[in-house]
């Protein structure tokens, strides 16, 4: 690829990015708008090619504006990563309150919603483009924080567990969070079949161990 292709193609994608901050609406916060930018342009370009200047020119701001907001480019990684499972747990929060007297629907629910989530989502790309080698930069900031991510994420799960009457003692509960949570997300990663399909299965399964 030439430079001057290359150079076009990085303009491209900070305006893509630009727009993407502008579709979101001027009430979302400076720190979001930066967020939503870099979750952009990983997506297009590669999370290699985020700049904080490039940020800073998609959301129209300047350059120490972005380092004040969210400080170096591993914060960045983190505040677009943790944004983003704030977001999946919602959807699970969400899919046990519309279920309190059927943990299976609740599962089904759930596990749905996440891998309709994750099916079109920008930085989920990228992650599995990292994690098959495409962005070796991305790479180490997430195996970095995997288990971190793994226990919020079966925390939430677990909560919202108490709830329900699982007849099983707590040991034996936490192997079948820890399961469930790393089922649905080897499927996020990659995908066998249908969102709908995959958690029909996902709950038949969790429902032989949770019940």
């Amino acid at each position: 690829m030439s430079p001057t292709l290359d150079l076009v193609r990085g303009e491209q994608a900070t305006a893509r990015a630009g727009d993407a901050v502008r579709r979101a609406g001027a009430a979302t916060s400076t720190r979001d708008r930066i967020v939503d930018a870099a979750v952009a342009l990983t997506g297009s370009s590669g999370w290699a090619r985020v700049t904080m200047a490039g940020l800073a020119d998609a959301v129209g701001v300047s350059r120490q504006t972005v380092y004040n907001e969210i400080g170096t480019k591993p914060r960045l990684a983190e505040a677009m990563i943790l944004r983003e499972l704030d977001r999946f747990l919602l959807l699970v929060t969400d899919a046990f309150d519309a279920h309190r007297d059927d943990l299976v629907a609740a599962i089904l629910d759930a596990s749905r919603s996440v891998l309709e989530r994750s099916a079109d989502n920008p930085l989920l790309h990228a992650v599995v483009s990292a994690t098959h080698g495409a962005d070796t930069e991305l790479l180490p900031l997430l195996t970095t924080h995997s288990e971190s991510l793994l226990d919020v994420a079966k925390g939430v799960i677990s909560e919202r567990l108490a709830a329900y009457d699982v007849p099983l003692p707590p040991d034996r509960l936490a192997d079948a969070i820890d399961m469930f949570v790393r089922l649905v997300l080897s499927h996020v990663m990659q995908p066998t079949g249908t969102p709908a399909e995959t958690a029909e299965s996902i709950a038949w399964i969790t429902a032989r161990v949770l019940t």
